[in-house]
């Protein structure tokens, strides 16, 4: 499979003070990453306790988009988002 063929995912974790929206190209690892301690900035000191949902996306730009407008939600309104998707671990 090429780079251009990989599925990527906008995904959203409920974090221990918040949440955290990002995308990723395998879902599983990355989310493995955040629990570990080895993810993002925010997650290391916001350690994840659920994955709430993920979004598959064609491609990283799909999937960047996607990200960006989530991004400017509430918290509320990210919650929303993420029931609607029907992807978990």
């Amino acid at each position: 499979m090429s780079s251009s063929d990989t599925q990527w995912y906008l995904y959203l974790l409920e974090c221990k003070r918040g949440t955290y929206v990002g995308i990723t190209n395998n879902l599983t690892k990355r989310y493995q990453a955040h629990c570990n301690g080895k993810g993002a900035r925010y997650t290391r000191a916001n350690p994840p306790q659920a994955l709430l949902g993920a979004q598959p996306f064609a491609d990283r730009a799909a999937a960047s988009r996607a990200e960006y407008a989530l991004k400017r939600q509430t918290p509320s309104r990210k919650r929303e988002w993420a029931n609607q998707w029907s992807y978990t671990l």
